[in-house]
């Protein structure tokens, strides 16, 4: 079992960038295959990225997302982030991380078996 801690949410400009964290409890954190998601005030939790289990030389991207956000893991820090850059207000949301056990990249949130708790990110215009 992990368990997952986001961190470094905050307010930001349009424009603006954030670096999130997800910090995962566990020895066997390289297992786990990662993912970013996301979920509007109204909206359904919706994919943003996903990096797959070790050295995560396969990562998927949200349309939305490519070409701004990079995920990235560390294992052994037992970290994985989200650096978002080129903000926009559209991207206001709580963002949340998950895992799920194997090597497999999932943009489906049903695949994933930890989540955390969230953290917010608003951008203003």
């Amino acid at each position: 079992q992990v368990q997952l801690v986001e961190s470094g949410g905050g307010l930001v400009q349009a424009g603006g960038s954030l670096r999130l964290s997800c910090s995962a409890s566990g020895r066997t954190f390289g297992d786990y295959s990662m993912g970013w998601f996301r979920q509007a005030p109204g909206k359904e939790r919706e994919f943003v990225a996903a990096i797959i289990s070790w050295h995560g030389g396969m990562t998927n991207y949200a349309d939305s997302v490519k070409g701004r956000f990079t995920i990235s893991r560390d294992n052994a820090k037992n970290t994985m982030s989200l650096q978002m850059n080129s903000l926009k207000p559209e991207d206001t949301a709580v963002y949340y991380c998950a895992a799920r056990r194997g090597v497999y990249v999932s943009e489906l949130h049903r695949d994933y078996d930890y989540w955390g708790q969230g953290t917010q990110v608003t951008v203003s215009s």
